[in-house]
C-alpha cells in the first residue's frame, strides 16, 4: 500500500501531503533512508535522485486499481528512460509504451518483454518499424493511413503479419497545458473516427495487418476524470460497431496522462480514476491497456542543486544555482511549477527569491518568487517532483555536461548514470 507521508514546508509552515519518500529527518532531507546531502557531496551537483520505493508503489497502486480488468500497464518510457528505472519496472512484470527506436532499444536492454511493448508516435520511420517488427512487439498504435500502408509493406517483405491498434483522436479537451494536450482535432495525434471507420472497412486489402485494438491518448498531467469519460463514451459506440463485424478486436488502450501533485493540484487517485471509468468500459469485454508515465515516476525524483551566488537586488533577489534549464526545462518550457526546498532546514527569516541557473537565457529559471532561508554559497536546495520529464529532456546547451543520476532503495544507493565530462561533450564530433 502506498504510504502518504506528511511533509512540512518550512517556508509557509503549511502541511502538504507528499506522495513520495523524500522527507526531513533531524533537519536534513532524506531520500528514503539515505541522507541527500551525503549523496550530493559524493556525486556532486546538479544531481538527480530517485526513490525506488516511490516508483514501485505507484506502479502497484495503478495495477491494483484496475485489477478487475484484464489489464496491461505499459509504463510510458518518455517520462524517464534510465535503464535502471526501466529494469525496476520490468521486474514488476509491467509493459512499456515506447515512441522511438531508441526507447525500444533501452527497454530491451533493461529486460523488458517484447510482447508487452506498445509502439506509439506519429513519425515512426521505416527503419524503426522494421526494428520493432523483428523484435516482435505486442503492437503498433497507428496514427495515419500512410503509416498503416508502410507497416503493411514492411511486414509483407518480412513475410509476417503486424498487429496494430488504431489511435482515435476523440476531439476532447483534456484541460491541461496546450503543449501536452493530444486529443483535440487540431493536434497532430490520432485518426478521426470517420477515417478510422473507413480503414476498418478497407482493412482486407492490407494483407499483412491485424487490427487488434483501439487506442486513445488525450494528453498529460490531467487532473480531472471527466475528459477520459467523454473520450471513452465517444469511442465506445465506434468500438461496438467494429466488434459486430470484426472478430480480431482484442484491446482497448485508454492511454495515460494521469496527473500528479506539483503545487496545489488535486488529481484523482488511481482508485478513483478506475472506479469512475469502470462503468464505461466493463461491458466492452476487451483487454485493457493503460500507459502511465508521470504518475509512476513524477514524484519519485528530485533534482539537487548547489547555490553558486546569493545575489541581492533592488527589485529582485536571486539564488543562482548550478542547475539550469538544460537540466530541468519544464519551468522554462511550460511555465511549470516545482516545489523547491532547502536540503537542510535553516531557522530564521525567509527571503523572496527567484531561483535561476547559469544559462545565458532569461528563461533560465527553476522557480520564481519563492520563500527560502538566507542561503549561502554551497548550500543545497532540492527541486521536487522531478522524476518525470527531468533528466530525460535535459541537454548540453551552453556546452554543459549533463547531471549524474542516483537510485535509492531503503538505505542503499547506486549511481545509475555518471556525470558527463567535458570530453564527453566532444567525443562524437569530428
Amino acid at each position: 500500500m502506498l504510504i502518504y507521508i506528511p511533509f512540512y514546508d518550512i517556508i509557509s509552515i503549511k502541511k502538504v501531503i507528499s506522495m513520495d519518500y523524500f522527507d526531513y529527518k533531524n533537519g536534513k532531507l532524506y531520500a528514503e533512508d539515505v541522507d541527500v546531502s551525503m549523496l550530493a557531496e559524493k556525486f556532486k551537483t546538479p544531481l538527480y535522485i530517485y526513490s525506488s520505493r516511490t516508483i514501485i508503489e505507484h506502479l502497484r497502486k495503478i495495477k491494483s486499481a484496475f485489477k478487475e480488468f484484464d489489464t496491461l500497464v505499459c509504463y510510458s518510457v518518455k517520462a524517464n528512460s534510465n535503464i535502471s528505472i526501466l529494469k525496476l519496472i520490468a521486474e514488476e512484470d509491467a509493459g512499456f509504451d515506447v515512441v522511438s527506436g531508441g526507447e525500444l532499444f533501452r527497454v530491451l536492454k533493461a529486460g523488458g518483454n517484447p510482447k508487452k511493448i506498445v509502439y506509439a508516435g506519429v513519425g515512426k520511420t521505416p527503419e524503426e518499424i522494421f526494428y520493432a517488427l523483428k523484435t516482435g512487439i505486442l503492437m503498433f498504435n497507428i496514427e495515419s493511413v500512410e503509416e498503416l500502408q508502410t507497416i503493411n509493406k514492411i511486414a509483407k517483405n518480412l513475410k509476417i503479419k503486424a498487429d496494430v491498434a488504431l489511435r482515435i483522436n476523440p476531439d476532447v479537451d483534456a484541460h491541461t497545458h496546450s503543449y501536452i494536450t493530444t486529443g483535440k482535432k487540431e493536434n497532430k495525434f490520432g485518426i478521426n473516427i470517420i477515417l478510422a471507420n473507413s480503414l476498418f472497412n478497407t482493412a482486407k486489402k492490407y494483407k499483412h495487418i491485424n487490427i487488434k485494438g483501439i487506442d486513445m491518448h488525450i494528453g498529460s498531467q490531467i487532473t480531472i476524470i471527466q475528459p477520459y469519460i467523454d473520450a471513452i463514451k465517444k469511442l465506445k459506440n465506434f468500438i461496438e460497431q467494429i466488434k459486430s463485424f470484426s472478430k480480431n478486436l482484442e484491446f482497448f488502450n485508454i492511454g495515460g496522462g494521469m496527473g500528479i501533485i506539483y503545487k496545489d493540484e488535486k488529481p484523482a487517485t488511481a482508485a478513483e480514476f478506475a472506479s469512475e471509468i469502470s462503468p464505461y468500459i466493463k461491458d466492452l469485454n476487451l483487454k485493457l491497456i493503460i500507459e502511465p508515465g508521470r504518475f509512476i515516476v513524477g514524484n519519485g525524483g528530485i533534482l539537487v542543486t548547489s547555490v553558486i551566488y546569493n545575489k541581492k537586488g533592488i527589485n529582485k533577489n536571486f539564488l543562482i544555482v548550478d542547475a539550469g534549464m538544460n537540466d530541468l526545462i519544464r519551468p522554462a518550457l511550460y511555465g511549470a511549477y516545482h516545489s523547491i526546498i532547502p536540503v537542510k532546514q535553516i531557522k530564521g527569516k525567509n527571503i523572496l527569491y527567484d531561483i535561476v541557473g547559469p544559462i545565458c537565457e532569461s528563461a533560465d529559471f527553476l522557480g520564481k518568487d519563492r520563500h527560502l532561508p538566507d542561503l549561502k554559497q554551497g548550500d543545497l536546495i532540492a527541486i521536487r517532483s522531478a522524476g518525470a520529464y527531468g533528466f530525460v529532456m535535459s541537454s548540453n546547451y551552453n556546452s554543459r555536461p549533463r547531471a549524474a543520476e542516483v537510485l535509492v532503495q531503503n538505505n542503499k544507493y547506486k549511481l545509475i548514470r555518471k556525470r558527463e565530462t567535458y570530453e564527453d561533450l566532444i567525443k562524437l564530433e569530428i
